[in-house]
């Protein structure tokens, strides 16, 4: 049992299960729109279950699938299975168990999210294979978490709406566009690896500007969901915010120094999404 607890303790740092941070509030948002309101607290409890374990079983297969360039990579030399510390085995098991819980949830919440669980298993899944077949995987990546808020209306609803889609969208670019930053740190490695990503088709500086476009476009994107959603001036303050802070955030770092990239990755695009969900929730609650 020491053993046990010790080996999931290991794993929950190796995948960071706490970034699960990025894509909750997206689904938290698709929910409340759903409901036009607090959604039933057995709903959000599901919703809750599925995105923790979807993204754990992904991130604890993507440790498995890559322990072999994660040693040759310094930069992730020392994670769990490269460094010895966790056998591809229990990662595998711990990847498994993470799937039946998701496949759990689903079951618990509506029909449509049970015959869509295997779809979205796979996406969140996939995405591993990626660097192997294109440049675009941060796209992949993207649509990973992007299908959060779609995941959670067919939640509450039972059927899909076109103006959640647009959310889902927003999320693709997002995440995409901060993915593309994270694997400058790769740049070199990918290219000697033969692993394919943005920076390493068309550099550093491209790679940027690409990142810069689309995080513009989330920003106009959202101006757009505001009023499609016939929200007011909290969803705009909040909107507002998140363009500050995405500004903010491509200061931190440039082409020429990435040493802050944890700052920009982690901290700030948590403070993104939860800042983005509490103006949407705000705004539906005072006018519900």
């Amino acid at each position: 049992m020491p053993s046990l607890l010790r080996s999931t303790r290991l794993t929950l740092e190796m995948i960071k299960w706490e970034h699960s941070i990025f894509a909750l509030p997206f689904a938290l948002t698709g929910a409340v729109l759903a409901a036009n309101g607090m959604p039933a607290w057995r709903t959000l409890l599901w919703i809750v279950v599925c995105m923790v374990s979807a993204r754990t079983a992904a991130m604890a297969f993507n440790r498995l699938v890559d322990a072999r360039l994660d040693a040759a990579n310094p930069r992730t030399a020392n994670r769990a299975i490269p460094a010895g510390l966790l056998s591809p085995g229990f990662v595998l098991a711990f990847t498994m168990t993470s799937s039946a819980i998701f496949f759990l949830g689903a079951a618990m919440l509506n029909r449509l999210t049970l015959l869509l669980s295997p779809v979205a298993l796979a996406v969140v899944l996939l995405y591993s294979y990626m660097k192997r077949l294109t440049r675009w995987s941060h796209l992949v990546l993207g649509l990973a978490l992007g299908i959060a808020p779609s995941a959670a209306w067919i939640a509450v609803r039972g059927s899909l709406s076109p103006r959640i889609v647009l959310l889902t969208v927003v999320v693709i670019l997002w995440v995409g566009g901060f993915d593309i930053l994270y694997a400058c740190q790769d740049f070199e490695h990918d290219r000697a690896a033969g692993l394919n990503s943005i920076p390493q088709a068309f550099g550093l500086r491209a790679a940027f500007n690409l990142a810069r476009a689309m995080h513009v476009g989330v920003v106009l994107l959202l101006f757009w969901f505001v009023p499609l959603f016939g929200l007011g001036a909290i969803a705009l303050a909040g909107v507002l915010m998140v363009a500050a802070l995405l500004l903010y955030e491509h200061t931190l770092i440039s082409p020429t120094d990435l040493r802050r990239m944890n700052a920009a990755f982690f901290t700030l695009n948590g403070v993104i999404a939860i800042v983005f969900f509490l103006a949407v929730a705000t705004n539906v609650f005072l006018h519900s």
